[in-house]
């Protein structure tokens, strides 16, 4: 429809083929099988001139209006894919949205307020990354999965209690001491609830397993971190959460240098190409945001852990 939109404009085929960059004979072979496929002549061709049959002049109205309609459809796309205006649909965990995502909204609303955040917050054993501009995952830093996914952070998971369950039980020493301690468990699928696993410094050296029943298990982190808070036991969390509360001289870091985990941040999209720049500019920030919170917290806790 191009090719047949440039003949009639520029009157000749070979005229056509130097605007189209094309040769003429290749202009001339397709013309002439659109022609067939239509089963009209669309020109009359003579040796000095080329001009339109009335088949042709209908056809020419038409196709200006459709190829008009064509743009138009392709800058709507392209504006979806470019402008920092619309809709953003996010999706994460709850521990997440609590302490990763809800801190930076208000300074990305600043930012960019044309573009609405949509959150959906919900717990999913399969993530449906492909119907959200971007999800949030948070797993063990060797997470392995076939799916398009960025790195924000890693942090390690470690051992807190109140200052007040300290004053009345006492510090543990060593690992194995967790055993005469109120544990705290995060009910997570496929670990078993009366073992700890931990290691002290990089490279996972010095691993050990202790035997530690737990008194309080739940499945919601804010549940055990308002527990620990509240001196219900010791439990283990990731040091970007209990940061604050480290800092503040709310709780206590117990066995430090041992860690029970390391955990990674993830933001995952649906696909690698035609991201939308408001996906862009977003997890741009989050990643700048969240890096910046996780610096300011190790600083601010580095005298207690």
């Amino acid at each position: 429809m191009r090719i047949f939109e440039q003949v009639a404009t520029e009157g000749g085929f070979a005229a056509a083929a130097r605007a189209l960059h094309l040769s003429p004979p290749v202009v001339t072979r397709l013309i002439a099988e659109l022609e067939t496929q239509l089963g009209t002549r669309l020109f009359q061709r003579t040796t000095r001139r080329v001009t339109l049959t009335e088949a042709g002049e209908a056809y020419l109205a038409r196709v200006r209006q459709i190829l008009q309609d064509v743009a138009e459809a392709d800058a709507m796309a392209s504006a979806h894919t470019q402008a920092l205006a619309g809709r953003l649909r996010v999706h994460t965990q709850p521990v997440l949205a609590s302490y990763v995502l809800a801190p930076l909204l208000s300074g990305f609303r600043q930012c960019h307020p044309g573009i609405v955040i949509d959150i959906d917050v919900e717990t999913y054993t399969d993530s449906p990354i492909e119907n959200y501009d971007i999800t949030l995952l948070g797993a063990d830093v060797g997470f392995d999965a076939d799916i398009v996914a960025r790195k924000v952070i890693e942090s390690d998971v470690v051992l807190v209690a109140s200052r007040g369950y300290v004053a009345r039980k006492g510090q543990p020493e060593i690992p194995e001491d967790l055993s005469k301690h109120e544990c705290l468990r995060l009910n997570k699928a496929g670990e078993a609830l009366n073992i700890w696993r931990m290691w002290r410094g990089p490279g996972r050296a010095d691993q050990t397993q202790v035997n530690a029943e737990p008194v309080l298990i739940a499945n919601h982190t804010d549940t055990l971190l308002r527990a620990t808070l509240d001196g219900a036991g010791i439990t283990s969390i990731s040091l970007d959460i209990v940061a604050p509360y480290l800092a503040r001289g709310e709780m206590v870091r117990v066995l430090s240098p041992w860690v029970t985990g390391r955990l990674a941040m993830y933001a995952a999209m649906p696909s690698r190409k035609f991201i939308p720049q408001r996906s862009q500019v977003f997890l741009d920030y989050l990643v700048e945001h969240t890096r910046q919170q996780h610096n300011k917290a190790l600083e601010a806790c580095a005298f207690v852990v």
